[in-house]
């Protein structure tokens, strides 16, 4: 009796040990494969930024004015845009590894080729081609990351891979921006393949193998998103909006030399604090976006306006533009995810395009910053007045955003 009131263990507790070792060892290669992913983010996030670092070198070695060798920034912008939607949308039944390594192993091959330039249009033509894999990587990327965890996790496995944007800004560009200065702004590029050629090996050998999709129907999504008004303000508001911020930033090494009196050895400490107000940024985003989304994207389009209102004023001042330039990058992160948010949130069936065009949207925001930027110095209103353009911008977008969203409240009145 005393035999038969204690009872043999059951078989699945001895088993449970090993489970819970199964389960940390998939938890584990999910994290080394997201790793991986997020430094095709530090290769993209560093070449995005990095040219703004070195513009006057790259203006005086191929011998054409600051304002013209402004426009390789607009030609990657461009590229962004014209390869989201094309990529996304032909790449998306192709096996989403194999498309990893081939947009990132492109990325490093036109980084190259940037570096090799002898003449500003060759070089120009460069940087559109290099700036055709951005969006797509991070789309199928996103993907790939949220294919690697269960469901209640995909939101911090898609943060996890836009990490290596934010940590690009803090690490990658003002390193590359230092480089440039010391060894040549060709070295520059060189360090960007580089980069791109680690991301390569990483997602080679940590990513796992993820089969293609046949039922994907990408190109009745893109015709359903393309026709949603809501879809086109806000993706005008970004482009617009947070140009503001591009108009300042292209001009930033000029500026802070030209009109702030700093040493050019200065340069990558503002690169830094653009970085550090990125992350900042990007963390105060997602709390803000639990708030209000919209409340956010309208208050933070005010905002960025009347920082750069501060900036104009205090640039002659040189360190005193240095913290400004920090707020100006925080209030545009928050911005950037609040778009993405609020495109996901417009575009029906069609997530994952959202997602893909926002960086599109932002990417247009770049080459028209940039543009407006050289429009005002070529003008002869010196590079002090970017800012004041800039704020005008980020004004503009607000009004989208008001317009967008009283549209959107009218339309679901009785």
């Amino acid at each position: 009796m005393v035999r038969s009131s204690t009872p043999a263990p059951p078989a699945h507790r001895t088993s449970a040990p090993s489970q819970g070792a199964g389960r940390s060892n998939q938890t584990l290669r999910a994290v080394i494969a997201i790793l991986a992913l997020s430094m095709g983010g530090f290769a993209i996030g560093t070449t995005e930024f990095m040219t703004m670092g070195v513009l006057p070198q790259i203006a005086e070695g191929l011998g054409v004015p600051e304002p013209q060798a402004a426009h390789s920034i607009s030609a990657y912008a461009l590229g962004v845009v014209v390869g989201v939607p094309v990529l996304s949308i032909f790449g998306a039944r192709l096996p989403r590894k194999g498309l990893l390594l081939a947009l990132m192993g492109a990325y490093g091959l036109f980084n190259i080729l940037s570096g090799l330039a002898t003449s500003y249009e060759f070089f120009t033509l460069a940087r559109f081609f290099d700036g055709m894999p951005h969006g797509a990587y991070f789309g199928v990327a996103s993907l790939v990351a949220a294919g690697l965890v269960s469901s209640e996790y995909r939101g911090r496995a898609v943060a996890g891979v836009m990490i290596g944007l934010s940590v690009a800004n803090v690490v990658g560009v003002p390193a590359a921006t230092w480089m440039g200065q010391t060894f040549g702004w060709r070295s520059t590029y060189f360090l960007a393949a580089a980069i791109s050629l680690l991301a390569v090996i990483l997602v080679m050998v940590f990513v796992p193998r993820t089969p293609r999709d046949p039922d994907v129907k990408a190109l009745a999504e893109a015709r359903d998103f393309f026709r949603r008004g809501q879809v086109w303000l806000t993706m005008i508001a970004g482009a617009v909006g947070f140009g503001g911020m591009f108009a300042v930033y292209s001009y930033i090494a000029t500026t802070v030399t030209d009109v702030g009196g700093l040493p050019a050895s200065t340069v990558p400490l503002f690169m830094l604090s653009f970085g550090l107000g990125m992350t900042v940024g990007t963390w105060l985003a997602g709390e803000l976006a639990r708030w209000s989304i919209a409340k956010s994207l309208v208050l933070g389009s005010a905002g960025s306006a009347a920082v750069m209102l501060i900036f104009w004023l205090v640039i002659p001042g040189g360190w005193w533009a240095l913290p400004v330039l920090f707020a100006m990058t925080a209030i545009g992160s928050i911005l950037v995810t609040n778009l993405q948010l609020r495109l996901m949130d417009v575009a029906g069936d069609a997530v994952t395009l959202g997602a893909a065009m926002n960086h599109a949207a932002l990417n247009v925001a770049n080459a028209l910053g940039a543009w407006m930027g050289g429009v005002v110095i070529a003008a002869g209103l010196g590079y002090r007045t970017p800012a004041l353009a800039g704020a005008a911008m980020a004004l503009t977008g607000a009004a989208i955003l008001l317009f967008a969203f009283h549209r959107e409240r009218s339309a679901k009145r009785p």
